[in-house]
């Protein structure tokens, strides 16, 4: 069975910082081109970043120079490092696992950007 499990979000004031990870489980990983997308209250779920099993990455305009993605083969992980968050950035984040058969998603994490 095939699991992606999101952590690390949470609420924080705007300039702060989290980082996201999900963790796979069920798939050979490191084959995988993994992403990072969101989905804010009344909104369609949008991209945020991609990286590739070859290592490289896309970010979304909106989230260029704040967002990092990066991914740890050995632990089946992505990460998502997001500094300077704003409260647009307020959103529930989903990790993605796709390969041209297969397409994975995650539960989602919740993040909140607030003072």
């Amino acid at each position: 069975q095939v699991q992606l499990v999101e952590s690390g979000g949470g609420l924080v004031q705007p300039g702060g910082s989290l980082r996201l990870s999900c963790t796979a489980s069920g798939i050979i990983f490191r084959a995988y081109n993994v992403g990072w997308y969101r989905q804010a209250p009344g909104k369609q779920r949008e991209f945020v970043a991609t990286l590739t099993n070859g290592g490289g990455s896309n970010y979304a305009d909106s989230v260029k120079g704040r967002f990092t993605i990066s991914r740890d083969n050995a632990k089946d992980t992505v990460y998502l490092r997001m500094n300077n968050l704003k409260p647009e950035d307020t959103a529930v984040y989903y990790c993605n696992a796709r390969n041209p058969a297969r397409d994975y998603w995650g539960q989602g994490t919740q993040v909140s950007v607030s003072s």
